[in-house]
């Protein structure tokens, strides 16, 4: 197996202005679903499009058309079906420490928003 080349690890997905300030786009990157934030200080991140407490995948209930804040110093997005806080930096369930969504490596370059793979989980 050979390694993947650099330009194959970050995927662009749309301009940074384009992004409408503490709402998500939603994207399909490397093969998944996700969401991508834009907060007002223009940082970025991107989490797996999916609702870990959902019971079922519902069409427009995704992590995308939950509601963005901040608990102190943590930016997060609240899941619209259930309203439980996941942090965007790096999606852990600020309510639920035994859940998740997948978070994504994310840089803006010239106006450019690029979404790497997967972050590892931190323990």
């Amino acid at each position: 197996m050979t390694p993947r080349a650099a330009h194959d690890q970050w995927q662009p997905v749309c301009a940074l202005d384009e992004l409408e300030v503490e709402r998500a786009a939603t994207a399909l990157v490397h093969g998944q679903a996700i969401a991508i934030f834009r907060l007002a200080d223009d940082r970025v991140f991107a989490l797996g499009n999916h609702d870990p407490f959902a019971k079922a995948s519902e069409v427009g209930k995704g992590i995308a058309k939950g509601i963005v804040g901040r608990r102190g110093d943590v930016p997060f997005v609240a899941s619209p079906a259930h309203k439980h806080a996941f942090d965007l930096r790096t999606g852990k369930c600020l309510d639920d420490p035994t859940a998740a969504v997948p978070a994504y490596d994310v840089r803006v370059v010239d106006g450019t928003v690029l979404v790497g793979h997967r972050k590892a989980v931190a323990a």
